[in-house]
């Protein structure tokens, strides 16, 4: 039996089912229980109760690429999903 999916993971995976062709950016501050991700498209974000780490684990699980910026200013990380 798989293990219970936790609440952020869901809220995360029905956040991203909206629009899953779209491109999302998360950010956090440094070891912060939280992260904030938005879909590009029409800027709606969501904070979730997910360190930044588990985050970018997530969005590869559901089917995204997700890199740094080439502006070495931005702190935020780019997720584009990949073509299936």
């Amino acid at each position: 039996m798989p293990p219970e999916e936790q609440p952020a993971e869901k809220a995360l995976k029905d956040f991203i089912s909206v629009d899953p062709a779209s491109k999302y950016t998360f950010d956090s501050e440094r070891n912060a229980p939280t992260s904030e991700i938005c879909r590009e498209k029409d800027r709606e974000c969501v904070k979730l109760q997910m360190h930044s780490k588990k985050m970018f684990e997530s969005m590869q699980d559901l089917g995204f690429f997700c890199v740094l910026p080439m502006d070495p200013a931005r702190t935020y990380i780019e997720c584009t999903p990949l073509p299936k």
